[in-house]
Formats: structure tokens, C-alpha cells, sequence
């Protein structure tokens, strides 16, 4: 795949015009194996487009894999989403196939974007195994929606030489199909298609004793045999991304590509947080105690007893919590009063505007680079900078011990089922879903649907929940957007406004100019202040 210079392409549905060649022919079915990689020229702003709306998919499957059963009415239904991110994903109708011109471009970019995400996604164990996953569950659910026809054509596309067994033997056998499998009737099964293949292509279904067995051959019915296709398309998926790993160290020498490819396994989806416009939406610093109590995520929270506590935070702390303040409407005055007034509680003054206020005065663009940093998002605070000893940052989640983390949230007053509830999403590492948990319990709300990807939204979700019809400080500037729209469908509102994966390059690299640029000389001159006082 090569790629040009940024070219301006026209977005939206209707009027998508992609550069490159159209090779008509190439895409016949909208099911792919992708075991051919592409070979067309896009541009740069393409090659961004396509990894965003990629990934948007498979945080959406993962999102609704986790909340609901899969293969259960309400995991279906959220995966009917899937049209708007991705109409290749759904059968289309004849009509509806009549009405759109870009069903080529729409499996065309379902071919790239997947390759473009092997790039992103092959570089660990951990970011292998989630790509795999989140790619199968994509898999299935589109093959379970295609027709029959068109499955017979996929299978003979991908040479996947996997026939109905003819109709006498079926006959024959029906009463041990009908034996053998989940709730069939013989009479269903003499009128269902079974499949003969050989056991160890069907070992999913022989574990779970869903399949009729005879001499090293498993008859596999017509509903079961997406899971013969999945073991075919995990092997090959597997064995690509180990191939596309080794490739990786070239794209170094594109300078262009590399940061691109790097942030995308912790890209942030959603709404930027940047400072409150309008009066109204101030905070003061004396609302800040009881809005920890009342509307602060955990690792806010967290952050301000550690800082009323100790009267001090470590740099990274004092980054995630003070873009946190700028985000939720702090100025910056009232920024530097307040942490002037509990780090001078263990320093002197002097010492204070020497070694702090720069740090302060930076994260509002009025030192260094003078850029307008936001505040960090979840996917930030958990894939950044680990926590160490004596530091408070990071996300209590991920990082906290499992008897400490359930100490605070009893604490909290968070109940004993809620406490195993959230710790089972621990546990299974969905550090975001535990979030939402600890939202829904400590806001008496028995299932939010919030999406949190960002402690800015949580705040502002609870501001609105706790201050439903009043314009009170706090509230987001956004908030009349969303007005008469149930509580549940917020955050996949403003989940589309959705930032170039540029922004947060950019973001990124800020952070590191301000680390290699001005962080050696605060900490050499924090270090001072704490041994003289």
C-alpha cells in the first residue's frame, strides 16, 4: 500500500469519493479472508479516516460483547449500530442496494482499513489477542448475516470446499443429528443442511458436544458452521499478524506513518474537553471539596485526598489532575490560588511560584509551546505512565491494589454486590466498565448505558444527572445539545464528535516536549524544595 500527500476528500456518505484505482472485480463479496493485502495509492488523510472509523467498529463490538450475552436480542440489537458505522456489516435489501453507488467503496474500505489496523495492532501479545478477538465477533456476526447463496459463494471463493451431505444420508441419520444437537426435532433435521468435515475443524463444537460424531468426520448443521469458518479465519488472522510484526521495524524510516500507527491502540473516540467558554460554566475553587464527593471520577478523587492529604502531588499527578480542573471550567487564576494554597502548606511561597506555577501556567498555554492541552482521556491514564511508589496518578482501576481499591469503594459507600459487581470487570480487565459501575451505584442509577472514555464526561454526566433542569455551574457547554434526549443515548452522541487521530499525535508529543524540555529542571527544583522544608 502506498501513500501520497494529503489530498482533500469530500466526507459523508452520499458523496465519499475515494483516490486510487477502482478495480472492478476485485471486491465480489462484502465477507473477505483478507489474506491479500492492498496495493492501492491513498492519501494520508484516507489512511486516518479509514484506521478511525475501523477502530469506532470494533470498540462498539467489544463495547456490546461485554455488556450483553452474545447471541443473545439485546447483544443483536446493539449490534444493529453497526449499520451506521459500517453498512458493509448488514445485508442489505435489493432496493437498498439500488439506492447506494458506494457499496464498491464500502468493501474497499473495509479491505484497507483492516490491514491498517494489523499495522497498529500487531506490535504486542496483549494488542494481538484483542484485534483477534474484536475482528472474530465482526466475522461472525456479519456471516450470520448473509443469505444462503451468498455463503455457498463465499466457501467457494475461499476454497473452503464444505458441501451439504446429500439428502438419502441425511434421511438416514437424522435421528442421531436430532440426538446430537440443540434443540432439533428429526423432522427439522432431515429438512437442515449438515456439513461432513473432519473432526479437528470442528473442535469448538466437539468440545461443547454440539455435533454428531462418526469416524473422525463431524456433521455440522447449516446454524453452526460460522464456527468451522471462524477456526479457519482465526488461524489465518494469527499467523498474518506474527508475518506483519516482523515488517514493522521498516515503517520507521516513515516518519509519517509511525506516530500515526503508535496512537491508535490508545486513541480516545470521543469529545475533546478544553476549557469552559462561557461564565457560566465556571467552577470556583471553593465548589471543588464537595464535587469531589459528589461528581469526581475515582481516580479524580483520589488525586484530590491525595493532595489535601500530603499537600503535594508528583508531576504526573498534578497533570492529570490539573488538565482535569481545566476541563471541568477552573481558570487559570483560580488554578493557581488553589494549588498555591495546599503546596505552600509544606513549602514557602517563593518556592512555589519557582519550582510550580510554570507547570501550571504550561497546561494553560501561557508557557513553552503555548498549546491548549486537554484534558487526559481514560485510554491515556490507563496505557500511560504506570504509577510508582508515592505517586497517585493513573487510573485506581488498573493500577490499584484489588483489597485496596475495595476498601475505597466500601468506604465510598458503594454496596458489598456492588463491590464484587465492579471487581468482576476488574478482574476481567474492562478497567472503563468498571467506571461505569462505579458511576451507576454511587449516582442510584440501576443502568446508566454511559460509555466513559473520558473522567471529564463523567463529571459532566453527573452534573447533569444531579442538576437535571437548571443551568448551574458545571454544566458543559454542549449540555443544549441535549436537551429532551434520554440520559442513555448521551454519550453515543457525543461520542461522534469525534477528533482526528492527529490531535491526539500532536497532544502526545506536546507532552513529551514538555517532559524532556522543562520536566528535568521542575523535578531537580522540587526535589529542593521538599529537602529544605
Amino acid at each position: 500500500m502506498e501513500f501520497g500527500g494529503v489530498k482533500k476528500v469530500r466526507r459523508g456518505r452520499k458523496s465519499t469519493v475515494l483516490t486510487g484505482d477502482r478495480r472492478q472485480g476485485q471486491y465480489t463479496h462484502n465477507l473477505q479472508f483478507y489474506t491479500v493485502p492492498p496495493v492501492d495509492n491513498i492519501s494520508l488523510s484516507e489512511f486516518e479516516d479509514y484506521a478511525i472509523e475501523r477502530l469506532k467498529v470494533l470498540k462498539h463490538i467489544e463495547s456490546s460483547g461485554i455488556k450483553y450475552v452474545k447471541g443473545s436480542e439485546k447483544y443483536l440489537e446493539a449490534m444493529k449500530d453497526l449499520r451506521k458505522l459500517m453498512p458493509v456489516a448488514s445485508r442489505m435489501t435489493k432496493l437498498e442496494k439500488e439506492e447506494t453507488d458506494n457499496e464498491y467503496d464500502d468493501r474497499r474500505k473495509d479491505h484497507i482499513s483492516h490491514f491498517i489496523l494489523r499495522l497498529a495492532y500487531c506490535r504486542s501479545d496483549e494488542l494481538r489477542r484483542w484485534f483477534i478477538a474484536q475482528e472474530l465477533d465482526l466475522f461472525r456476526y456479519r456471516f450470520q448475516n448473509e443469505s444462503k447463496d451468498s455463503i455457498t459463494r463465499f466457501l467457494e471463493q475461499n476454497n473452503l470446499h464444505y458441501k451439504p451431505i446429500p439428502d438419502s444420508v441425511r434421511k438416514e441419520l437424522a435421528r442421531k443429528l436430532a440426538d446430537s444437537s440443540y434443540n432439533m426435532s428429526v423432522t427439522i433435521a432431515e429438512n437442515t443442511d449438515f456439513f461432513k468435515v473432519p473432526f479437528t475443524e470442528a473442535l469448538d463444537l466437539v468440545k461443547s458436544r454440539k455435533v454428531y460424531l462418526e469416524r473422525g468426520f463431524a456433521y455440522v448443521p447449516r446454524s453452526d458452521l460460522v464456527s468451522i469458518v471462524l477456526s479457519a479465519f482465526r488461524s489465518n488472522l494469527s499467523h498474518a499478524l506474527a508475518l506483519t510484526a516482523r515488517s514493522v521495524p521498516y515503517l520507521e524510516e516513515d516518519s509519517r506513518l509511525l506516530p500515526l500507527l503508535t496512537s491508535l491502540s490508545r486513541q480516545y473516540l470521543g469529545q475533546e474537553y478544553t476549557s469552559k467558554k462561557g461564565t457560566g460554566d465556571k467552577i470556583s475553587i471553593d465548589q471543588i471539596e464537595s464535587l469531589s464527593k459528589k461528581s469526581f471520577p475515582l481516580c479524580m478523587r483520589q488525586l484530590h485526598e491525595a493532595l489535601r492529604q500530603e499537600h503535594h502531588l508528583r508531576h504526573w499527578g498534578r497533570m492529570q489532575y490539573g488538565l482535569f480542573l481545566k476541563g471541568i471550567g477552573i481558570t487559570l487564576d483560580d488554578a493557581l490560588r488553589f494549588w498555591r494554597a495546599e503546596f505552600t502548606k509544606k513549602v514557602d511561597p517563593d518556592k512555589f511560584d519557582k519550582s510550580y506555577a510554570y507547570n501550571i501556567r504550561h497546561n494553560y498555554g501561557k508557557e513553552g509551546k503555548r498549546a491548549d492541552y486537554t484534558p487526559y482521556s481514560c485510554m491515556k491514564i490507563i496505557m500511560n505512565n504506570a504509577p510508582a511508589t508515592g505517586d497517585h496518578h493513573g487510573c485506581p482501576f488498573r493500577h490499584s491494589d484489588a483489597s485496596l481499591l475495595k476498601q475505597r469503594l466500601a468506604s465510598y459507600g458503594v454496596s458489598k454486590e456492588g463491590i464484587n459487581e465492579i471487581m468482576n470487570y476488574v478482574n476481567g480487565g474492562h478497567y472503563q466498565l468498571a467506571c461505569t459501575k462505579y458511576f451507576d451505584y454511587t449516582h442510584n442509577v440501576e443502568d446508566s448505558g454511559l460509555g466513559l472514555n473520558h473522567p471529564n464526561q463523567y463529571f459532566d454526566e453527573s452534573q447533569r444527572l444531579l442538576n437535571p433542569l437548571s443551568d448551574k455551574k458545571g454544566l458543559s457547554s454542549q449540555s443544549s445539545s441535549h436537551k429532551g434526549t434520554p440520559y442513555s443515548q448521551r454519550s453515543t452522541q457525543s461520542s461522534q464528535q469525534t477528533p482526528g487521530v492527529k490531535n491526539e499525535v500532536e497532544d502526545d508529543f506536546g507532552d513529551l516536549e514538555m517532559s524532556f524540555e522543562d520536566i528535568s529542571n521542575i523535578e531537580a527544583i522540587e526535589k529542593e524544595a521538599l529537602m529544605s522544608s
